[in-house]
C-alpha cells in the first residue's frame, strides 16, 4: 500500500485498487470465520434476500436477481433440501408459493454473523493499539461517505 506515486492524479486510482483488494481479502475472510457451508454466493443472496424483504416467491426472487424462473428454482433446490427456506401457499394467490427462511435458517444466520463478529473483534482488539483503532475509526467514516448515495 505504500507505493511512490509521481503525482496526486495517481492516488485515487491507487487507492481504489486497494480498497478493493482489502475488501475482497476481508470478505473471504469474514465468509471463512462464517462456518462451511457449501452454498455458492447467489444462493447465500437469496437467503440474504428472503430475510431482508419477507416471504417471496420464486418468480419475484428470479426478477430481483435478474434470471429466468428454472435458473432461481434449481438454486432454491438445495437450499429446500438443507432446510433453510420452506414453501407455503400464497393467501392472497393461492396457486403461487412464497418461500420464507426456517427457524434453522435464521439461527444459522444469527451463528455466522455472530462467528464473524467475534473474529473481527478478536483481530482489531489483538493486532491494532487503541490509537490504531481510532485512526481505522476515522479510515470508516471516510470509507462510508463512499458509499452514500
Amino acid at each position: 500500500m505504500d507505493k511512490l506515486l509521481r503525482s496526486e492524479s495517481e492516488l485515487a486510482p491507487t487507492l481504489a485498487s486497494d480498497i478493493r483488494a482489502i475488501a475482497g481479502k476481508l470478505r473471504r475472510r469474514l465468509r471463512d470465520q462464517g462456518g462451511k457451508n457449501d452454498f455458492t454466493p447467489s444462493q447465500v443472496d437469496i437467503l440474504l434476500r428472503l430475510e431482508k424483504d419477507g416471504p417471496a416467491t420464486i418468480a419475484s426472487l428470479a426478477r430481483a436477481d435478474g434470471v429466468r424462473h428454472q435458473s432461481m428454482s434449481a438454486a432454491i433446490g438445495p437450499l429446500q433440501e438443507a432446510g433453510l427456506i420452506q414453501g407455503a401457499r400464497d393467501p392472497r394467490d393461492g396457486r403461487q408459493t412464497l418461500m420464507s427462511l426456517t427457524p434453522k435458517c435464521l439461527k444459522w444466520l444469527r451463528e455466522s454473523r455472530a462467528a464473524k463478529q467475534d473474529w473481527l473483534t478478536r483481530n482489531i482488539t489483538e493486532k491494532l493499539s487503541i490509537r490504531e483503532q481510532e485512526r481505522l475509526r476515522s479510515a470508516l467514516e471516510l470509507l462510508a461517505r463512499l458509499v452514500e448515495d
